[in-house]
């Protein structure tokens, strides 16, 4: 199966939740739709589903116009942010239960339960009811009951968001070999980049409604091709600053200068936006080639393996993720240094000019 959003739009009233959309999706794949609340990934996935209908632009599945199918035409299955399990029945049950809705053979139904309730490691619950069972345990008999339909996508919104931090480490390690076994298309919804990243496959990047970037997980997070593709792949926020640069040197918005070289060896003369993530900004000079900040602190979180520096330099507001415990006085004046091994150059159409990694986008 490959699914085709062909400029999918969708309105209600004056409100727009979804613009413009162009996406293919292919069998195997496992497809990241990340944006923060509010982007349109839930929207985007109805539309996907058949729950809603777009209001401009079709969909395809296989090439054939699908767009105004009901759900219950479409070849799909859903898993949301909460535990919908029927309470009454044993975990058993629960995933059988799209099964027997579907009239299938008792021995296929034996075989597909059992199936699922392997791979999700589900088989020493199966005589349980759900409100036995941890949170981590109700949220997988959710999962197995999308597999088990066997459904040509299977769609997740958010389905660990309410999982302690533990359990939501365990299963993000568990997906991508679950969805690797399914062969279905998974499009999976998160709020998260670090979840992004530990599920891999492809990333589409969202944006009040509309479609950034979309590719390999890794490249999207390394080449974001604008400024609000790379501000919705960082967590905690991108870092940004001036840059203007003229013949052999470079001024920045926050005091001082460096030279042009490396990234800024590859654009010509003018202003541009620089962008660096927070683990790129420390204080130490990276090798002796960081480039200076200098800097007041503001605050310092320290989590135990690492510690969150915020610092104020000029009019701009930065964080530095360390590694270990950085205790650093608010009000004190430190000079921080940039990565130059990872800098992102935008224009002032906020598109991406020039990435350390690539040199020239």
């Amino acid at each position: 199966m490959t699914l085709v959003l062909d400029h999918v739009g969708r309105k209600v009233g004056a409100e727009t939740f979804i613009e413009g959309v162009s996406l293919t999706l292919e069998r195997g794949s496992l497809n990241v739709l990340l944006g923060a609340t509010l982007a349109g990934k839930t929207s985007l996935m109805r539309l996907m589903a058949g729950l809603d209908a777009p209001t401009s632009g079709r969909v395809l599945v296989d090439g054939k116009d699908v767009t105004g199918w009901p759900v219950q035409r479409r070849s799909v299955a859903m898993v949301y942010q909460q535990f919908i399990n029927y309470p009454s029945l044993s975990v058993y049950e629960n995933i059988a239960s799209p099964l027997r809705v579907a009239r299938l053979a008792a021995s296929e139904i034996e075989a597909r339960v059992r199936d699922a309730a392997k791979l999700l490691k589900l088989e020493p619950y199966l005589d349980r009811k759900p409100l036995n069972l941890s949170g981590g345990q109700q949220q997988r008999t959710a999962i197995a009951r999308a597999l088990v339909k066997r459904a040509d996508l299977v769609l997740l919104d958010e389905p660990l968001a309410n999982l302690d931090y533990k359990l939501r480490e365990e299963l993000r390690e568990e997906l991508p070999r679950v969805f690797a076994a399914s062969g279905a298309i998974f499009v999976y919804a998160t709020t998260e980049p670090q979840e992004a990243l530990l599920l891999g496959g492809n990333t589409a990047t969202l944006f009040q409604g509309r479609l950034i970037q979309f590719g390999v997980t890794p490249q999207v997070y390394r080449q974001p091709q604008d400024l609000t593709s790379a501000r919705v792949f960082s967590d905690p926020p991108l870092n940004t600053l001036i840059a203007r640069k003229k013949g052999a040197a470079v001024s920045l918005s926050t005091g001082g200068g460096t030279r042009a070289a490396g990234v800024f060896a590859a654009v010509p003369d003018g202003e541009y936006t620089v962008g660096f993530r927070a683990h790129h900004l420390g204080f130490e000079p990276f090798g002796g080639d960081g480039v200076a900040i200098p800097a007041t602190v503001s605050v310092a979180e320290i989590t135990g393996s690492e510690s969150f520096i915020h610092l104020d330099s000029g009019e701009r507001r930065f964080v530095a993720l360390v590694p270990g415990v950085k205790r650093l006085e608010p009000g004190s004046s430190v000079t921080a240094y940039l990565d130059p091994r990872h800098l992102f150059l935008f224009d002032g159409a906020g598109g991406l000019v020039a990435s350390a990694l690539l040199k020239v986008a």
